[in-house]
């Protein structure tokens, strides 16, 4: 660690860096500025950081620094951002709020400490459940948790008791049963976390015919009584499965005092599906707004599908555009009314 004198001298030169780099971006907007072996990027900017503050300073908060003060000259900024700590400024923020070109504002640091992973694994879904004020999380060897955010508490169910060495590849929640989804390479997970005491109600539908990439759930105000799933494989098909209180019994269930694991036929289910793409199906997700699924992959050819649900059930042509080496990943942005993929 640096001594305090050593510190104090640290920051002025990191605030003239500051400031060089500033009036640098100011005259490359004029048209001013001519390029010399002075001129400032974002490695040099790095390099000299860490080089005053030491490994102490992480890649990722030089980063999110130098893009603030390449996007807004005139912004204010704290030294103590390139360590990730951020003081408040209530006027500041909601100045910045009202900009028309913002995309999204952090405005503080969440940070929950509970480990409800083992060693050695991952977390691959992470679900925001609004209206409940819940997130819902899947590790890739088997654990669901669900972060209480009101009450700064959570609950998890271990799976790692399954027979094959499959991951969990996706999850959601179902606001009907109100129960949590989630999906391997040929399972179909539900987990009742309502469950009372020691009491933990599971069930898996098996086998699924091709490896299960993604899940999501749809949320249609008709089906009231019913949850229906989205799911993507790798073999280029969109399923859709529909689900009861029915299927798990979840009533006759509570009444029980001990944990069960209940595996259940996917032939006694409802299920369609449809090849949409002629490789894996690496995201579906339903948007609402739009009443439409969306679906996509890394084909070439059917890179993107966007349309009505009803289009699984059918051999309707579907609506959809390429992209060359396909489409990874699309999010819907309702105040824009735009769909954003990337590749």
């Amino acid at each position: 660690a640096l001594e305090v004198p050593d510190f104090k001298n640290a920051l002025k030169q990191f605030q003239k860096l500051v400031e060089k780099t500033v009036t640098q971006k100011t005259k490359q907007r004029l048209g001013l500025y001519i390029e010399d072996d002075d001129e400032i990027d974002y490695d040099k900017f790095y390099t000299t950081t860490q080089t005053l503050f030491g490994p102490e300073v992480k890649d990722h908060n030089v980063k999110a620094f130098f893009r603030k003060i390449s996007n807004n000259l005139d912004t204010r900024t704290e030294w103590c951002e390139i360590f990730g700590y951020f003081i408040g400024e209530s006027d500041a923020l909601s100045s910045q709020l009202k900009e028309e070109n913002m995309v999204f504002l952090v405005s503080e640091k969440q940070q929950i400490t509970h480990a409800v992973v083992k060693r050695q694994d991952v977390i691959k879904g992470i679900v925001k459940v609004p209206h409940l004020d819940f997130t819902v999380t899947s590790s890739q060897k088997g654990v669901l948790t669900i972060f209480n955010n009101q009450r700064k508490s959570f609950c998890s169910c271990p799976f790692y008791f399954h027979q094959d060495t499959a991951w969990i590849t996706g999850c959601d929640f179902l606001p009907r049963l109100k129960c949590v989804v989630a999906v391997t390479e040929r399972t179909v997970i539900v987990w009742d976390y309502k469950s009372k005491g020691s009491q933990n109600n599971c069930f898996t539908i098996r086998p699924m015919e091709n490896g299960l990439l993604c899940v999501c759930t749809v949320t249609m105000s008709d089906y009231l009584a019913k949850d229906n799933i989205l799911m993507g494989d790798d073999k280029g098909y969109v399923h859709l499965l529909t689900v009861t209180s029915d299927h798990f019994g979840l009533k006759q269930c509570k009444g029980k005092k001990e944990s069960q694991l209940q595996v259940l036929d996917s032939k006694t289910f409802n299920i369609v599906k449809r090849k949409l793409h002629d490789d894996w199906v690496v995201k579906v997700k339903y948007i609402s707004d739009l009443n439409c699924f969306g679906s996509c992959s890394s084909d070439s050819i059917h890179s993107f599908v966007l349309d009505d649900i009803k289009r699984l059930q059918d051999n309707l042509p579907v609506k959809e555009f390429s992209v060359p080496r396909g489409v990874n990943a699309f999010t819907y942005c309702g105040k824009a009314k735009v769909i954003v993929t990337g590749g």
